[in-house]
């Protein structure tokens, strides 16, 4: 719970903002929002999964939100709705809307004087803006953060503390940037010549559309020639890498640990499971799923499911599994051969 000041809204007051529909006492008031098995009469618990429907019947909230196929399931006043987790979502919102720029410059900040600065905008301490960058109307930049030369922060965008904007990268409207975030860093560029590595200067930028959210100490790199691209409505997790040239289409969601290689496309409303890896150039179609701990070696050109995780297993059986797994180009050799040779013919019996 926060130390903000706290609010109630009756039933009545939420589905007049939010939609949905009372079944019972619609002058029922709540204070906050809270679990099935931690609420209590001032809260309002939701169920989105009806393996759930036991802590149901045993919670002690005021009120549910659910679907329409469990509304019978509690006599508790409930909002009914199509998608319960969707419109729990809206109501912590309500509950806990963030926090408002304080608008003005923090004394220890450093501001060049050719950059603009929204009068409604905060920076905070030891924040640097550098020569011509801009800060948009009522956005936030936390303390320590950093924003290069010719970096543009759009309007309502809020930057944690310790986030870095290298120059010229554009970050878009309503945009929540978490602390060690970094933004335009140089991509992985390099070409070995006479047995040295040479640097390939990245001169792309990162453009961020508006409504992306990026956890906390993820990187997304600029591009080498043309621009890296997360569009709108993008939300990545903590500590992904996103590698120069990279495009993420609109809405996609992307786990914790996920890594995309260089100039590789990913397209809208993806949903990328954590620790899984997408190779170099490759596209990825809309609408695809990818499980957790896949890695993706080609593109993938219809949406749907695919997952390339090996189940795990005892040590022991592994070692096993593993050991025939080296076999296997072998076996399937022997099998080709088997193949091929003709039928003998069968012997009559006597």
């Amino acid at each position: 719970m926060t130390s903000r000041t706290r609010i109630s809204y009756s039933l009545r007051e939420i589905t007049d903002r939010l939609g949905g529909k009372v079944d019972g006492d619609a002058a029922v008031t709540v204070r906050q929002v809270a679990t099935l098995e931690r609420a209590t009469p001032d809260t309002i618990a939701f169920l989105a999964n009806e393996r759930y429907l036991p802590q149901l019947k045993s919670t002690r909230a005021g009120a549910v939100i659910v679907g329409a196929s469990v509304r019978a399931a509690t006599p508790i006043p409930r909002i009914v709705c199509a998608n319960p987790y969707a419109y729990f979502a809206q109501v912590s919102a309500l509950f806990n809307p963030a926090l408002a720029a304080q608008p003005g410059v923090h004394a220890s900040a450093v501001v060049d004087s050719s950059a603009r600065v929204a009068g409604d905008a905060e920076v905070g301490p030891c924040a640097v803006v550098e020569r011509a960058a801009v800060v948009g109307a009522g956005s936030v930049i936390g303390a320590g953060c950093f924003i290069g030369d010719g970096a543009v922060i759009g309007s309502g965008t809020r930057l944690y503390p310790n986030v870095t904007i290298y120059r010229e990268c554009v970050i878009g409207n309503r945009v929540i940037l978490h602390s060690g975030v970094v933004i335009g860093a140089d991509g992985f560029g390099i070409a070995m010549n006479e047995g040295r590595w040479i640097k390939v200067p990245q001169i792309g930028r990162v453009v961020v559309g508006d409504d992306v959210e990026i956890g906390a100490n993820t990187t997304v790199d600029r591009g080498a020639l043309d621009d890296t691209v997360i569009e709108d409505g993008v939300k990545l997790d903590n500590q992904i890498q996103v590698a120069h040239n990279v495009r993420i289409g609109a809405h996609t969601a992307i786990a914790a640990c996920a890594g995309i290689a260089g100039s590789a496309t990913v397209g809208r409303y993806c949903r990328i499971g954590g620790a899984s890896g997408i190779a170099g150039h490759l596209k990825i179609a809309d609408n695809v799923e990818i499980s957790t701990f896949t890695l993706i070696t080609k593109s993938i050109g219809s949406a749907g499911t695919y997952t390339g995780a090996y189940p795990f297993e005892r040590n022991s059986e592994w070692r096993r599994n593993a050991v025939q797994l080296k076999h296997l180009d072998e076996l399937a050799q022997r099998v080709r051969a088997i193949e091929k040779k003709p039928a003998q013919p069968k012997r009559r019996k006597r």
